[in-house]
């Protein structure tokens, strides 16, 4: 099972990452001014991590790819780490469905 990492930035503001099960990260926020406000972030997270629609694969200007993960209104709320290959971000997609919706968090 994945796991939520809760983060606080040098600027004070908060963001998480989510980490399968290898601890590799496969999805990372913005950040937030409150730790409140990360946390309903993550239960968005939780809720949409199980619906295709919400998946955006996208293609950088180099050439590798990455996805976003948007709510029900369309806002991204989070983001892939870069991929080399379009089955990469295909997996990664998949691990993010497979290990969002069950994981625990902390903070760091």
């Amino acid at each position: 099972m994945g796991k939520f990492v809760i983060k606080t930035a040098k600027n004070g503001q908060f963001y998480f990452n989510l980490k399968a099960d290898n601890g590799q990260v496969i999805l990372s926020s913005e950040q937030y001014t409150t730790k409140s406000a990360c946390n309903n972030g993550i239960s968005s997270v939780k809720e949409n991590a199980k619906l295709d629609e919400r998946y955006d694969s996208k293609e950088s200007s180099n050439g590798k790819f990455f996805f976003n993960l948007k709510a029900k209104n369309g806002q991204i709320i989070g983001t892939s780490e870069m991929y080399e290959t379009s089955s990469g971000r295909d997996n990664g997609i998949s691990s993010v469905k497979k290990n969002a919706p069950d994981a625990t968090t902390i903070e760091e």
